[in-house]
This record gives C-alpha cells, structure tokens and sequence, in this order.
C-alpha cells in the first residue's frame, strides 16, 4: 500500500488539490459532499492494485473555488478535463454520493476515457414516493449518525474534535456543496433521460440501512442504467468506505477484475 503525493494542478484556470500513489490500471476516486478527508485511508488501500487518483472537487478541500462553478454539470466537464489534462485512459471511476452523482454525469457526456464505473449510493435521480434525508437540515452530529448504520462508529467519528483547518475546510465543503446541490436537492431533472447512454460495466453499492438515499434509489437507479448491476450491503448506512471498508473494497476489487475486463475483451472482439 502506497501514500498517496499531493500535487496541486490548474485545470481551466482552477489550481486543484491532487492526491496520486500505487500502480496498476488508472482508478479515479471522486468523493463526496464531505470532501476528500474522510477518503483517503480507504483510496490509500486501493493503491496496492491501481494507480490511485484522489482530486478535490472545484471549491471543495484544497481546490480553489473558480467563479464559472454554477452545477453538477460545471464539475462533470471539469473532470472531463482533468482526465484530458492527465491524459488518462481506460479509468475505472469509483464514485461516493455526489461524487457518483458527478461520475454519471461524465458519464452520459462521454465514456471515451472511462472504463468502468463503481457508484457507492449517489445522488442525481429523484424518486416522488420515498424521501430522501436532507444533510443540509441536520445539525453535523446528527449528520454523521444519520449516515452510519453502527452508532458505535459513528460516536468514535464525534469524539474526535476537528482542528481548526478541518472545521474550515468543512465549512467550504458545505458551501460548495450547496453550489451544486441546493435546488433542485441533490437531482438532476433530466439526468434519468440520458442513463441509457452509459455504455461501460457499472456496479452499484448501497447501504440497507442508508438514511440519505433509501435504497429505492439505489434499485431506480439500477432501472435506468443497461446492465447495471446493484450490491446491497447489509448493516450499513451511507459510508461504506468507512463503515465496512473490507466488503466494500472486495466489491471494487472484483467487479473490476471480472465484469470490467470481460467487457473489454467482448469490446475488441466486436471491434
């Protein structure tokens, strides 16, 4: 397992926060609302297999906040550019929350660079008959207890105090969050039209017990993706990374190996 350098990289004029280690085919981890910190354990355990890519979003951790940041759709093209800059191919894009709200909207763009998709409970589709929690409405204690099936877990996250950069770069977190999640609250309404255009394996994990998309989200969005396939973990909220990081990496690990590379040899084949 190898640390993840930080670098920092100017994409279309935004100087962003870069973490990179391991070796092996190109992962992209796109995190979610709570920004990066809470990532990188787990992405640094994924390194001993790929070659690990962590960026903090437009406006969120160490990136800066560019004024052309408006929506979801600003961050999906931002990360189209990224993977140009970094002249990535074949990436197997792994996605938390808004983090795979933002990897779907890459993906109905364009699946050029992208070789498979992992979306770990994300936002982007709205569904009428079930609600979904609002983390803007709950106080950051109840926030994290929302989000965790194990309280035991979740009371160890809150004994822990944060420092004064963290309190700060959650606040911006929050802020740049909002940007792209206010309203409509964390959809998309005319994502659903274009799921079909996704043309790459996708594995789709989520929580029985997730509080801030019940899983009627996860299994609507497995309805509107091709051949999506939908994991359910037992005993877990909305983390999975943090709360059963094992399972969760199994699941990464051979859905990559298996379903990922199936789908590429049956692609040169056709080719």
């Amino acid at each position: 397992m190898a640390a993840l350098t930080k670098h920092i990289i100017e994409i279309a004029g935004c100087k962003t926060c870069v973490r990179r280690g391991g070796s092996g085919p190109t992962l992209l981890y796109l995190h979610g609302a709570g920004g990066s910190g809470n990532i990188i354990d787990f992405a640094e355990s994924l390194t001993d297999k790929f070659d690990v890519i962590l960026a903090d979003h437009p406006g969120f951790g160490e990136s800066d906040l560019p004024p052309w940041l408006d929506n979801i759709h600003d961050a999906a093209y931002f990360y189209l550019d990224l993977m140009k800059h970094l002249n990535l191919r074949d990436v197997h894009i792994v996605g938390s929350s808004l983090g795979g709200w933002i990897a779907l909207e890459i993906a109905v763009r364009s699946t050029e660079r992208i070789k498979s998709l992992v979306l770990s409970a994300p936002a982007g589709l709205n569904l009428k008959e079930t609600r979904r929690g609002d983390i803007f409405m709950w106080e950051p204690p109840q926030r994290i207890r929302n989000m965790i099936y194990d309280q035991g877990i979740a009371e160890k996250i809150l004994s822990v105090k944060p420092t004064e950069e963290q309190a700060a770069i959650a606040v911006k977190n929050e802020f740049a969050t909002a940007r792209l999640a206010w309203e409509p609250r964390f959809f998309d309404p005319n994502l659903h039209k274009w799921l079909h255009r996704i043309d790459v394996p996708v594995q789709i994990v989520w929580g029985d017990s997730d509080k801030v998309f019940p899983l009627p989200f996860g299994e609507n969005l497995q309805k509107h993706i091709p051949g999506s396939q939908l994991t359910v973990l037992t005993k877990c909220g909305h983390l999975p990374h943090v709360e059963t990081p094992d399972r969760y990496k199994s699941i990464i690990l051979n859905f990559i190996e298996s379903t990922a590379s199936t789908f590429s040899q049956s692609k040169g084949a056709a080719a």
